[in-house]
């Protein structure tokens, strides 16, 4: 009697094993959709672009979505991966919220000062990785001493992830002066 029931207990569990939901912990949810993200980014900034009052010189539509409006024309070259970049800048949103910057009485008066970060011009590695792709995308059609507005897509920002004072999917704005390069 035993033996006959050893193969259905056998199955059963086989059967079991097979209904239980698999514990993927590498199931993070759908992919981020670019294409998708990137057509709803260009629809708000085409409506910001109508009403925003942004003085400049020229603006340029980057292929990738990101817009540079430049108020003022740099000189030199232009970098080039890893080339060193120094830049002041204030970042904010669409509704003129202020989340970030270099410059320490711009953040005081945005009520977003912090006595724990050093105010001082920002530098990075230029096309490494190590700022949001849409610097990089930004930077590479400037010359030092240029400044100019950066309006950035979300999938160039950062995507679908909060950051401190900056919702999921936000269209970003840098206000920049390219100060130099080594």
């Amino acid at each position: 009697m035993i033996k006959r029931l050893i193969p259905i207990l056998v199955l059963l569990g086989m059967f079991s094993m097979m209904a239980c939901e698999p514990n993927n912990p590498f199931n993070t949810g759908p992919a981020y959709d670019v294409e998708a993200n990137l057509k709803i980014d260009n629809a708000k900034i085409a409506g910001y672009l109508d009403t925003a009052r942004i003085d400049s010189l020229y603006r340029i539509h980057d292929p990738s979505g990101v817009v540079i409006i430049v108020q003022k024309e740099g000189v030199g070259t232009r970098p080039t991966t890893n080339t060193v970049i120094y830049t002041d800048y204030t970042g904010y949103l669409f509704d003129k919220k202020i989340f970030d910057t270099s410059i320490e009485n711009v953040a005081r008066e945005a009520d977003i000062f912090n006595d724990k970060v050093t105010y001082t011009p920002f530098q990075f590695v230029f096309n490494t990785g190590s700022v949001i792709q849409g610097w990089d995308i930004a930077f590479r059609r400037l010359r030092p001493g240029s400044k100019a507005v950066f309006i950035i897509p979300s999938p160039w920002g950062y995507r679908d992830r909060e950051q401190n004072r900056i919702p999921a999917n936000s269209v970003l704005v840098f206000k920049i002066d390219f100060l130099g390069i080594d």
